[in-house]
C-alpha cells in the first residue's frame, strides 16, 4: 500500500460500547439482499465467522451478512444514531484469526499474530485513506475504529449490480457513448487518488459497481489488507488477475515500477473487456510472445480511431509506453479538463432491451460527451464482430483469466499461475484424503453453434470502409458445458470412466480440490475445467506433469501426490478463488493421445488455456457437419485412419465463501 495520509481528526473515534447481544429486537430496516461493496445475498442465520443479526456493535445493529471473504466480512447494519442504513465491514482474515467470546477476534497462533497485525494496520490505513477522499465514484467511509481485537468501518449501503454482471447481460457491446459516460467519473475518481499517491491496483469489471438508479460507477476493493496478508501466503497471490494486472504487479522489477500506469492499464483491460467479452492475455505470457491484437484491428468503424488508439496505448506491456498519469489519458481520450467538483458525467441508465429495427442516423457514432448526464442510447441492432482471420485457432484470444502468482526469491523461483477462479501452488504435499461419491452429469445437450457478441453497428467513420458483416450463425450463447455433455454423450460403448471429486462443495482460498478417476480401458486422461467465471483450462496434462497414463481398473488420483516420471516435478495443488459460482471438470480418457490444436496454443504458465465464447464459436462454425466438440480434440493414431475410442464424465461441483 503506498504511503497513507494521517488520520482525519476524530475519524477513528469508537462508538459508545460495543455489546455481544442486543437490548431489542433486530431491526427490520435493513434489506438483508441488499448488494453493497461485496454485493451477494444475505444470510439471515449465523454462519462461520460471521456475527449474528442483532449484534449490537455501538450504535450500530447488524441486520444480515452481506458477504463474507478470506479477509473480512461486510454486513448490511442500522446506524441508530442518524436512523439509516449503512453497510459495515469487519476486519477478520479466517485463515489467521477465529472468533472467541462473542464479538472478541484473536489470530490463530503466535506464528500468525504479527501477520494478523499488520493486516489488522493496513485495514484501518484502508479507511482512514478512504475517509479523506470525496468523490461519488469512490467509496465514502463514515467512521471507522478499532475494537474486540479487530477493526471496523462503516460505509453507505450501495446498490447495484458490478459492471461484470450488467457486461455479461448484454446481448451486444456497448457503443462508445456509454463506455466514455462509465470512464469519464472513473478517471476523475482515480486522478483524486493518484493526486495522494496512491494506487488502486486492482481495477476489474468486479469491482466497479453500477448504483441503482444512476448507474454512476463507484469504484471498489482498494484492498489493503489482502496485499499485506498475501505477502505472507507467497506474495501477489490473492490479488493479481491475469488480463487486467500489468507486468510491473507480478514481480519487484526495479525498471518496472508502478504508478498511475498500472492502474491505467488495468482500465483499458476493462474497456476491452467491455467491447470484446473477454479480457486481454495475461502480462506474463505477452512477455513471453506477445500476441495482443490492437482494438484498431478487430474493431475498426464501431468507434472512434481515437477511442481505440488510447485505449491500445493504455495496454502497452511496458509501462513507459503507456500513458504516464490519468491527465495524459484523459486527454488521449478526448476528455476535457478535470472538474473542480468530480461526477458530473454518470454511465447511461438502464442496460437496454433488444429490439429488432436497423439503425438509423440517430445510431451515428457520438460526439465527445458534454459535461451534462448522458441520455440512455438507442439499441443499435445487433451486428456479429468480424470473425478471426486465423485458419487453426492459434490466434485466438484467450478467454477470461481469473487470478496469478509470481513467486521470487532468487531470481524466479516459480511461477503459479490461478486459471478462471482456480489457485494452483507449488508445494510439498501428504497424501490425498479420501475420495467421496460426485453428483451425476446433466442429460446431453444439442451441438448447435451460437452466435457471437456483436459490437454496436454504428455508421463509421467517412475514411474508414464497413466491415462486411459475418455469415449468419444459428441464435443462443455458445456453451461449454453443453459442449461438455455432447462429449460424455458421445463416448464410445463399453468405454465407461468415473470421476469423484473429495467435495461437491469447496471454500473459497481454503479447500484443495482433488478427484479421483478410473476407466475400464488403458488410455490417455484429459482433465478441462470450467471455473464460474467462464474460464477453460486444461488442468492435465501441462508442461509440469505431462504423464497422463492410466492403466484400466486402477485408480488415479489428481494432483497426484508422486513426482511425475518425466519432469521428476511435483504437481501443484488447486485451490478455489473467486468468484463463487458452479464450476465443472470433464474428464475424458483416450484410447490414443489426443490432438488440441485446433484451439490454440495459448498457455498460462504450464497449462494450457482454451477459448469460449465467439472464439470457440468461430473455431466450430469452421468444422465439418456433425464433427464432434473442439472441446474433445482428435485421436493421434499411429498410420491414421483409427476409430476415436474414449470414454467421458461430467463432474459439477458450487465453488461457495
Amino acid at each position: 500500500m503506498p504511503p497513507v495520509p494521517p488520520a482525519m481528526p476524530g475519524a477513528a473515534a469508537p462508538p459508545a460500547g460495543t455489546a455481544t447481544s442486543p437490548s431489542r429486537p433486530a431491526s427490520a430496516g435493513g434489506d438483508p439482499h441488499a448488494p453493497s461493496l461485496q454485493p451477494g445475498a444475505a444470510a439471515d442465520g449465523h454462519d462461520g465467522n460471521a456475527l449474528p443479526p442483532g449484534t449490537l456493535l455501538g450504535e450500530f445493529e447488524l441486520t444480515g451478512v452481506i458477504g463474507e471473504g478470506g479477509f473480512g466480512i461486510v454486513y448490511a447494519a442500522t446506524d441508530h444514531s442518524l436512523q439509516r442504513r449503512v453497510a459495515l465491514k469487519e476486519y477478520m482474515p479466517s485463515s489467521l484469526a477465529e472468533r472467541t467470546d462473542g464479538t472478541q477476534v484473536r489470530s490463530l497462533s503466535e506464528e500468525d499474530e504479527a501477520t494478523f497485525r499488520k493486516g489488522l494496520d493496513s485495514f484501518i490505513n484502508e479507511a482512514r485513506l478512504l475517509a479523506q477522499f470525496d468523490h461519488p465514484s469512490l467509496v465514502k467511509v463514515h467512521r471507522f475504529w478499532e475494537a474486540n481485537g479487530t477493526a471496523y468501518m462503516v460505509m453507505p449501503l450501495y446498490e447495484g449490480p458490478t459492471l461484470r454482471e450488467v457486461l455479461r447481460k448484454r446481448s451486444t457491446a456497448p457503443d462508445e457513448a456509454w463506455l466514455r459516460a462509465l470512464l469519464e467519473p472513473l478517471t476523475e475518481a482515480l486522478a483524486v487518488i493518484h493526486a495522494q499517491q496512491c494506487y488502486h491496483r486492482d481495477i476489474a469489471p468486479d469491482n466497479v459497481l453500477l448504483l441503482a438508479g444512476s448507474n454512476r460507477p463507484l469504484l471498489l476493493d482498494f484492498g489493503a489488507a489482502r496485499r499485506v496478508i498475501g505477502d505472507k501466503h507467497q506474495a501477489f497471490t490473492v490479488m493479481l488477475k491475469p488480463g487486467y494486472t500489468p507486468i510491473e504487479q507480478y514481480a519487484d522489477m526495479p525498471d518496472m515500477a508502478q504508478g498511475p500506469w498500472t492502474d491505467i492499464y488495468a482500465l483499458g483491460a476493462v474497456v476491452h473487456f467491455a467491447i470484446l467479452g473477454q479480457k486481454p492475455a495475461a502480462a506474463v505470457s505477452r512477455l513471453l510472445k506477445d500476441q495482443y491484437v490492437p482494438l484498431a484491428q478487430q474493431v475498426g468503424g464501431h468507434y472512434s480511431a481515437g477511442f481505440l488508439d488510447a485505449i491500445d496505448r493504455s495496454l502497452a506491456l511496458k509501462p513507459a509506453d503507456r500513458p504516464q498519469d490519468i491527465l495524459a489519458f484523459r486527454d488521449a481520450l478526448g476528455f476535457g479538463p478535470l472538474p473542480s467538483e468530480g461526477g458530473r458525467v454518470w454511465v447511461p441508465s438502464a442496460l437496454p432491451v433488444d429490439t429488432t429495427r436497423r439503425p438509423g442516423p440517430q445510431d451515428a457514432l457520438p460526439a465527445a460527451p458534454a459535461a451534462a448526464p448522458l441520455p440512455t442510447p438507442p439499441r443499435p441492432s445487433p451486428r456479429p464482430a468480424p470473425a478471426p482471420a486465423d485458419t487453426d485457432g492459434g490466434d485466438a484470444e484467450p478467454p477470461p483469466s481469473r487470478r496469478a502468482a509470481l513467486l521470487t526469491g532468487v531470481g524466479l523461483a516459480a511461477v503459479a499461475v490461478g486459471a478462471g477462479g482456480w489457485w494452483m501452488a507449488s508445494r510439498q504435499r501428504g497424501p490425498a484424503p479420501a475420495v467421496a461419491s460426485a453428483p451425476p452429469a446433466g442429460p446431453a445437450a444439442s451441438a448447435g453453434v451460437p452466435a457471437s457478441r456483436p459490437v454496436p453497428a454504428v455508421a463509421p467513420p467517412a475514411s474508414v470502409a464497413a466491415p462486411a458483416p459475418a455469415p449468419a450463425v444459428p441464435a443462443g450463447p455458445f456453451d461449454v458445458v453443453a459442449e461438455f455433455r455432447r462429449i460424455v454423450a458421445g463416448q464410445t460403448p463399453g468405454f465407461s470412466v468415473e470421476a469423484r471429486p473429495t467435495r461437491t462443495q469447496l471454500r473459497i482460498d481454503r479447500d484443495k480440490l482433488f478427484v479421483s478417476i478410473n476407466a475400464s480401458r488403458d488410455g490417455h486422461f484429459y482433465v478441462l475445467s470450467l471455473a464460474p467465471d467462464g474460464q477453460l483450462i486444461q488442468f492435465f496434462p501441462n508442461l509440469q506433469t505431462p504423464s497422463n497414463q492410466i492403466v484400466a481398473g486402477a485408480s488415479l488420483t489428481l494432483p497426484s501426490a508422486t513426482k511425475d516420471p518425466q519432469t521428476g516435478r511435483l504437481p501443484d495443488d488447486i485451490v478455489l478463488t473467486e468468484p463463487p459460482g458452479q464450476a465443472h471438470l470433464l474428464v475424458l480418457v483416450s484410447r490414443y493421445p489426443r490432438d488440441f490444436s485446433l484451439l490454440g496454443e495459448q498457455r498460462v504458465s504450464h497449462w494450457r488455456e482454451f477459448p469460449t465464447g465467439a472464439k470457440a464459436e468461430a473455431i466450430a462454425r469452421r468444422q465439418p457437419p456433425g464433427a464432434p466438440s473442439i472441446y474433445a480434440g482428435r485421436p493421434i493414431c499411429p498410420g491414421g485412419g483409427c476409430a476415436d475410442e474414449y470414454g467421458a464424465a461430467l463432474v459439477d461441483f458450487a465453488v461457495v465463501r
